[in-house]
Protein backbone atom coordinates (compact mmCIF):
# COMPACT_ATOMS: atom_id res chain seq x y z
CA UNK A 1 0.00 0.00 0.00
CA UNK A 2 2.83 2.40 0.87
CA UNK A 3 4.59 1.73 -2.46
CA UNK A 4 1.39 2.28 -4.44
CA UNK A 5 0.68 5.55 -2.65
CA UNK A 6 4.19 6.85 -3.30
CA UNK A 7 3.94 5.93 -6.99
CA UNK A 8 0.61 7.70 -7.40
CA UNK A 9 1.94 10.79 -5.63
CA UNK A 10 5.06 11.01 -7.80
CA UNK A 11 3.13 10.49 -11.01
CA UNK A 12 0.69 13.24 -10.12
CA UNK A 13 3.54 15.55 -9.17
CA UNK A 14 5.41 15.04 -12.45
CA UNK A 15 2.31 15.33 -14.60
CA UNK A 16 1.20 18.39 -12.71
CA UNK A 17 4.56 20.06 -13.13
CA UNK A 18 4.63 19.36 -16.86
CA UNK A 19 1.02 20.46 -17.36
CA UNK A 20 1.51 23.67 -15.42
CA UNK A 21 4.52 24.61 -17.52
CA UNK A 22 2.93 23.53 -20.79
CA UNK A 23 -0.21 25.60 -20.17
CA UNK A 24 1.69 28.89 -19.90
CA UNK A 25 2.15 30.88 -23.12
CA UNK A 26 5.72 32.19 -23.26
CA UNK A 27 4.81 34.69 -26.00
CA UNK A 28 3.83 38.17 -24.87
CA UNK A 29 0.90 39.80 -26.68
CA UNK A 30 0.41 36.81 -28.97
CA UNK A 31 -3.03 38.09 -29.96
CA UNK A 32 -1.69 41.54 -30.96
CA UNK A 33 -4.23 43.37 -28.83
CA UNK A 34 -1.75 45.63 -27.00
CA UNK A 35 -0.43 48.53 -29.12
CA UNK A 36 1.36 51.79 -28.38
CA UNK A 37 -0.71 54.01 -30.67
CA UNK A 38 -3.90 52.15 -31.46
CA UNK A 39 -4.71 49.60 -34.15
CA UNK A 40 -5.67 49.81 -37.82
CA UNK A 41 -2.29 51.32 -38.67
CA UNK A 42 1.03 50.52 -40.31
CA UNK A 43 3.73 49.43 -37.90
CA UNK A 44 6.76 51.49 -37.00
CA UNK A 45 10.16 50.08 -36.11
CA UNK A 46 10.06 51.98 -32.80
CA UNK A 47 7.55 53.55 -30.43
CA UNK A 48 8.97 56.97 -31.31
CA UNK A 49 8.14 56.61 -35.00
CA UNK A 50 5.67 58.61 -37.08
CA UNK A 51 2.50 59.77 -35.36
CA UNK A 52 0.31 57.89 -37.82
CA UNK A 53 1.99 54.55 -37.07
CA UNK A 54 1.94 52.19 -34.11
CA UNK A 55 3.89 49.34 -32.55
CA UNK A 56 2.89 46.03 -31.01
CA UNK A 57 3.88 45.74 -27.37
CA UNK A 58 6.42 42.96 -26.88
CA UNK A 59 7.21 42.77 -30.60
CA UNK A 60 9.49 44.59 -33.03
CA UNK A 61 8.76 45.07 -36.73
CA UNK A 62 11.63 45.94 -39.05
CA UNK A 63 12.89 45.46 -42.59
CA UNK A 64 16.23 47.10 -41.80
CA UNK A 65 15.04 50.59 -42.71
CA UNK A 66 11.66 51.01 -41.00
CA UNK A 67 8.79 48.86 -39.78
CA UNK A 68 8.26 47.38 -43.21
CA UNK A 69 4.95 47.06 -45.03
CA UNK A 70 3.39 45.49 -41.94
CA UNK A 71 0.09 46.41 -40.31
CA UNK A 72 -1.99 45.71 -37.23
CA UNK A 73 -5.58 45.54 -38.48
CA UNK A 74 -8.94 45.39 -36.76
CA UNK A 75 -10.35 42.10 -38.06
CA UNK A 76 -13.93 43.37 -37.72
CA UNK A 77 -13.41 46.04 -40.39
CA UNK A 78 -10.48 44.60 -42.37
CA UNK A 79 -12.70 43.97 -45.42
CA UNK A 80 -14.13 47.50 -45.44
CA UNK A 81 -12.85 50.86 -46.69
CA UNK A 82 -12.32 51.91 -43.05
CA UNK A 83 -9.36 49.53 -42.79
CA UNK A 84 -5.76 50.73 -43.21
CA UNK A 85 -5.47 47.89 -45.73
CA UNK A 86 -8.80 47.13 -47.36
CA UNK A 87 -8.89 43.39 -47.91
CA UNK A 88 -11.18 41.93 -50.54
CA UNK A 89 -14.17 40.24 -48.94
CA UNK A 90 -16.83 40.06 -51.63
CA UNK A 91 -18.54 36.68 -51.14
CA UNK A 92 -15.22 34.94 -50.48
CA UNK A 93 -15.85 33.80 -46.92
CA UNK A 94 -13.61 36.41 -45.30
CA UNK A 95 -13.91 36.41 -41.53
CA UNK A 96 -12.08 37.12 -38.31
CA UNK A 97 -9.77 34.59 -36.71
CA UNK A 98 -10.99 32.50 -33.79
CA UNK A 99 -9.35 34.98 -31.44
CA UNK A 100 -10.99 37.98 -33.14
CA UNK A 101 -9.79 41.51 -32.41
CA UNK A 102 -6.50 42.58 -33.94
CA UNK A 103 -4.54 40.66 -36.56
CA UNK A 104 -1.04 41.15 -37.97
CA UNK A 105 -0.85 41.60 -41.75
CA UNK A 106 2.17 41.66 -44.05
CA UNK A 107 2.63 41.92 -47.82
CA UNK A 108 5.23 39.39 -48.94
CA UNK A 109 5.72 41.24 -52.25
CA UNK A 110 6.33 44.76 -50.99
CA UNK A 111 9.12 45.34 -48.45
CA UNK A 112 7.79 43.03 -45.71
CA UNK A 113 9.28 43.49 -42.28
CA UNK A 114 10.27 40.76 -39.84
CA UNK A 115 8.05 40.54 -36.78
CA UNK A 116 10.11 39.33 -33.83
CA UNK A 117 10.10 38.86 -30.07
CA UNK A 118 12.75 37.60 -27.66
CA UNK A 119 11.57 34.64 -25.58
CA UNK A 120 13.22 34.25 -22.18
CA UNK A 121 13.23 31.53 -19.54
CA UNK A 122 13.79 28.64 -21.93
CA UNK A 123 15.22 25.28 -20.85
CA UNK A 124 18.25 24.43 -22.99
CA UNK A 125 17.50 21.19 -24.80
CA UNK A 126 13.80 21.53 -24.02
CA UNK A 127 11.16 20.94 -26.68
CA UNK A 128 8.68 23.76 -27.35
CA UNK A 129 5.44 23.77 -29.32
CA UNK A 130 4.56 26.82 -31.39
CA UNK A 131 1.01 27.30 -32.63
CA UNK A 132 -0.58 30.15 -34.56
CA UNK A 133 -3.48 30.99 -36.84
CA UNK A 134 -2.81 32.31 -40.33
CA UNK A 135 -4.62 33.12 -43.55
CA UNK A 136 -4.12 34.65 -46.99
CA UNK A 137 -6.16 37.54 -48.40
CA UNK A 138 -5.89 40.04 -51.27
CA UNK A 139 -5.88 43.83 -51.14
CA UNK A 140 -8.78 45.66 -52.78
CA UNK A 141 -7.91 47.38 -56.08
CA UNK A 142 -5.71 44.57 -57.34
CA UNK A 143 -6.48 41.53 -59.50
CA UNK A 144 -4.85 38.17 -60.05
CA UNK A 145 -4.27 34.92 -58.24
CA UNK A 146 -1.89 34.61 -55.30
CA UNK A 147 0.01 31.33 -55.05
CA UNK A 148 2.33 29.64 -52.58
CA UNK A 149 2.46 32.15 -49.74
CA UNK A 150 3.79 31.09 -46.35
CA UNK A 151 5.19 32.27 -43.03
CA UNK A 152 8.89 31.71 -42.53
CA UNK A 153 9.31 31.10 -38.81
CA UNK A 154 12.67 31.34 -37.09
CA UNK A 155 13.27 30.34 -33.48
CA UNK A 156 16.89 30.61 -32.39
CA UNK A 157 18.93 28.82 -35.05
CA UNK A 158 16.03 26.81 -36.48
CA UNK A 159 13.83 27.80 -39.43
CA UNK A 160 10.50 26.21 -40.37
CA UNK A 161 7.84 27.21 -42.90
CA UNK A 162 4.09 27.06 -42.61
CA UNK A 163 2.09 25.20 -45.24
CA UNK A 164 1.67 27.05 -48.54
CA UNK A 165 -1.51 29.06 -49.07
CA UNK A 166 -2.93 29.94 -52.50
CA UNK A 167 -6.07 31.87 -53.49
CA UNK A 168 -7.79 32.71 -56.74
CA UNK A 169 -8.36 36.32 -57.76
CA UNK A 170 -10.22 38.02 -54.90
CA UNK A 171 -10.26 34.89 -52.79
CA UNK A 172 -9.67 34.17 -49.12
CA UNK A 173 -7.95 31.06 -47.80
CA UNK A 174 -9.85 30.77 -44.55
CA UNK A 175 -8.01 30.62 -41.23
CA UNK A 176 -5.57 27.74 -40.76
CA UNK A 177 -3.73 26.54 -37.66
CA UNK A 178 0.00 25.80 -37.77
CA UNK A 179 1.85 23.70 -35.20
CA UNK A 180 5.64 23.52 -35.07
CA UNK A 181 8.09 22.00 -32.61
CA UNK A 182 11.45 23.53 -31.79
CA UNK A 183 14.32 22.63 -29.47
CA UNK A 184 15.81 25.47 -27.42
CA UNK A 185 19.56 25.89 -27.69
CA UNK A 186 19.82 28.77 -25.22
CA UNK A 187 17.82 30.27 -22.35
CA UNK A 188 16.88 33.28 -24.48
CA UNK A 189 16.00 33.10 -28.20
CA UNK A 190 14.33 35.28 -30.80
CA UNK A 191 11.06 34.13 -32.37
CA UNK A 192 10.31 35.76 -35.72
CA UNK A 193 7.81 35.69 -38.59
CA UNK A 194 8.45 36.86 -42.16
CA UNK A 195 5.88 36.79 -44.97
CA UNK A 196 7.24 34.90 -47.98
CA UNK A 197 5.98 33.53 -51.28
CA UNK A 198 7.27 31.31 -54.04
CA UNK A 199 5.00 32.81 -56.71
CA UNK A 200 4.44 36.59 -56.39
CA UNK A 201 0.81 37.66 -56.76
CA UNK A 202 -1.25 40.84 -56.85
CA UNK A 203 -0.62 41.63 -53.95
CA UNK A 204 -1.02 39.02 -51.23
CA UNK A 205 -1.45 39.78 -47.55
CA UNK A 206 -0.53 37.08 -45.09
CA UNK A 207 -2.45 37.35 -41.82
CA UNK A 208 -1.33 36.14 -38.39
CA UNK A 209 -2.99 35.75 -34.98
CA UNK A 210 -3.04 33.74 -31.75
CA UNK A 211 0.69 33.05 -31.47
CA UNK A 212 1.48 30.67 -28.61
CA UNK A 213 4.68 28.95 -27.45
CA UNK A 214 4.53 26.34 -24.71
CA UNK A 215 6.73 23.58 -23.36
CA UNK A 216 6.05 20.39 -25.32
CA UNK A 217 7.26 18.02 -22.59
CA UNK A 218 7.71 18.17 -18.81
CA UNK A 219 10.77 20.09 -17.67
CA UNK A 220 13.98 18.15 -16.96
CA UNK A 221 13.39 18.88 -13.27
CA UNK A 222 10.17 16.90 -13.46
CA UNK A 223 11.98 13.93 -14.99
CA UNK A 224 14.55 14.24 -12.23
CA UNK A 225 11.81 13.91 -9.64
CA UNK A 226 10.51 10.81 -11.39
CA UNK A 227 13.97 9.25 -11.44
CA UNK A 228 14.36 9.99 -7.75
CA UNK A 229 10.96 8.47 -7.14
CA UNK A 230 11.92 5.27 -8.92
CA UNK A 231 14.99 4.94 -6.71
CA UNK A 232 12.84 5.54 -3.64
CA UNK A 233 10.36 2.88 -4.75
CA UNK A 234 13.19 0.41 -5.31
CA UNK A 235 14.44 1.11 -1.78
CA UNK A 236 10.99 0.68 -0.24
CA UNK A 237 10.36 -2.54 -2.15
CA UNK A 238 13.69 -3.94 -1.02
CA UNK A 239 12.81 -3.16 2.59
CA UNK A 240 9.41 -4.82 2.13
CA UNK A 241 10.95 -8.01 0.77
CA UNK A 242 13.54 -8.13 3.56
CA UNK A 243 10.82 -7.69 6.16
Amino acid sequence: MRIKSVLLFLSALVLGTGAAHASGNLVSNGGFEATTNGNNKQLSSSATGAADRTTLEGWTSSNGRDGGYNFVLDSSIANTWDSAIWLRGENNGFGASHNGGNIFASDADYHPGTLSQTINGLEVGGSYKLTFEYALAQQTGFEGANNDNYWQVVFGNSTLNSSLLSIADGGFSGWKTATMTFTATSASQALSFLAKNAAPGAPPFLLLDSVSLTSAVPEPAAWGMMAGGILLLAFLRRRTYRA
